[in-house]
Parts: C-alpha cells; structure tokens; sequence
C-alpha cells in the first residue's frame, strides 16, 4: 500500500505546473481554516514565448482546504494575450495540454490545452478538468490572434 501511495504522489505531482497567483477574492466564510475563494493565476505558454494566460478559478477552504485534501469546484474562467514579441522553440503539435493544475489529493485535474488553427494565425486555448471516473463539460476558451501562422509538426 505504502509503494502504491508513493507512485501515485510522483505520478500527481510530475504532471504539475507552476502558477503565479496574481490575487484571490473570497466567496464565503469559514470558521476554521481557509475562506473558500476565487484565485487568479498566469501562466505563460512553455513553448510560445510572448503568450500567458490568466486563469481564474474556485479554491475550497476549510480544514480539508488547508490541509490539501479538498476537491475544488470545476468551474473557470480563461483570458490569454499577447505580453509581449512572439517566439517559438520549434514545431509544435496542433494539440497539447501545456499545464495541469491538481484540482484534488488525487483524481480531479484542471488542465490548459493549447490548440494551433493552420488556417488562420489564431492559438486557442481550452480550460476544462477531468476526473478519474466523471469529468465536467465545463470549460472556456480563450484566442490568441498573430501576426503569422504558427509552424505545426
């Protein structure tokens, strides 16, 4: 069981990605521990450098908040932009789930997934989270326009 626990505490955290928290307001009450809240977070793009993407979305408090066993809301909101020149590291995929933000101890993920359209110099970017046995339709996009195309594998 122990050797089990240890995989599966790598397996989470390998897929994590850092987010800067910009600022957080708080939705309700709690007497112990954290408030439930709204975060805002940015996260720029690993691979298209000049893009980042500012992602709010509900944190649970409580006990269970403050000690990291609570499973958050799937509800999010999603805006991405140019901050500054565009560059990019290389080919990319048309599809990639650039960030994975743990939403639970162990089954619920908040994940970023970048999308390229050929056809037009846009970058899309989808919000939504996934849950070991029932995700949540939930999501939002956000679109990036470029002055030129992006080169895809």
């Amino acid at each position: 069981m122990k050797k089990l626990f240890a995989f599966l505490s790598l397996t989470c955290s390998a897929a994590l990605v850092h987010a800067d928290v910009i600022g957080s307001v708080n939705t309700s009450w709690k007497m112990l521990g954290p408030d439930n809240r709204i975060v805002v977070e940015s996260i720029d793009d690993p691979d298209i450098h000049g893009i980042t993407c500012y992602l709010s979305r509900a944190k649970t408090g409580g006990i269970s908040g403050a000690v990291g066993i609570a499973e958050d809301k799937t509800e999010a909101s999603l805006s991405c932009l140019e901050v500054g020149p565009i560059a990019q590291m290389g080919p990319l995929p048309r599809q990639q789930d650039i960030a994975k933000i743990r939403a639970s101890l162990f089954f619920k993920t908040l994940h970023l997934v970048r999308m390229i359209d050929p056809a037009r110099p846009v970058v899309i970017y989808l919000t939504y989270s996934d849950k070991l046995i029932e995700g949540s339709p939930k999501n939002s996009i956000s679109v990036v326009p470029l002055e030129s195309p992006i080169k895809t594998k």
